[in-house]
């Protein structure tokens, strides 16, 4: 790596991978730009490369303009890794899950604005930042964008689908720019929105444990390094080999 010290975008930081990613990238001395819904938690605020974060609901058409603008302020030159990992994954108050017939249309269009169309625009908003730091898009799919999920919804698995196709296209595209684009997979993972009976699932897991964030964040970090330089368009499972069977 360079001497030049590298900045890191990340969405959907406050906890779990996202809060995992920014510990990872800290350590190696990058500098983090983050958002969230919610305020960095204290601890966060204590580490001195958790430059400036932008508390922002990117589902909301004003407040993803707003994050935008300022975090194109804050970067001021090159952008050398943009993390999309905000997403939703929406239950009924039953936590029944909710399929193809049981799910509202109106939160669809919600879980596809924030899973999908957000990672598409703030990859195309930060573009030519990315080009100029010769960087790298991190998009975070789903082993339930490639089966069918005993807990997660139909929308949320749907457009994580989605997001592995655009994965496929934006490294066509981008490529051009100078700039890999490459998807992680997490499986099961111990975060909030990991669904209480997630432990039924441990005999089709082989390393049979769930996983945790920071498994998520190296492999993150792996795909922003220059040991991925000549990777890109690729999708990486993390999930304990889960999806061998």
């Amino acid at each position: 790596m360079s001497n030049e010290r590298r900045v890191l975008l990340l969405t959907g930081a406050s906890r779990g991978i996202g809060h995992a990613t920014v510990q990872r990238f800290s350590d190696a001395g990058w500098r983090v730009i983050t958002c969230s819904r919610d305020a960095v938690p204290a601890e966060c605020k204590r580490d001195p490369n958790w430059s400036h974060h932008i508390t922002a609901d990117l589902g909301e058409p004003a407040d993803l303009k707003r994050f935008v603008a300022e975090a194109m302020d804050s970067i001021d030159g090159a952008l050398h890794a943009l993390v999309n990992n905000a997403g939703v994954s929406p239950k009924s108050p039953t936590r029944e899950r909710l399929g193809i017939l049981n799910g509202d249309l109106e939160e669809w269009h919600r879980v596809f604005h924030l899973n999908f169309f957000v990672p598409l625009i703030l990859s195309r908003a930060f573009a030519s930042a990315l080009s100029r730091g010769t960087g790298a898009i991190v998009n975070v799919t789903s082993i339930a964008g490639h089966q069918v999920h005993p807990f997660a919804g139909s929308a949320y698995a749907t457009s994580k689908a989605a997001l592995s196709a655009l994965t496929r296209e934006m490294a066509a595209d981008f490529a051009r720019l100078g700039v890999r684009v490459n998807a992680v997979a997490p499986g099961e993972i111990e975060t909030a929105m990991l669904s209480p009976e997630t432990a039924v699932l441990l005999p089709r897991i082989p390393l049979h444990r769930l996983g945790v964030p920071s498994d998520v964040a190296g492999t993150i970090f792996f795909l922003c390094s220059d040991d991925a330089a000549y990777v890109t368009g690729t999708e990486i499972s993390v999930n304990g080999g889960q999806h061998i069977y």
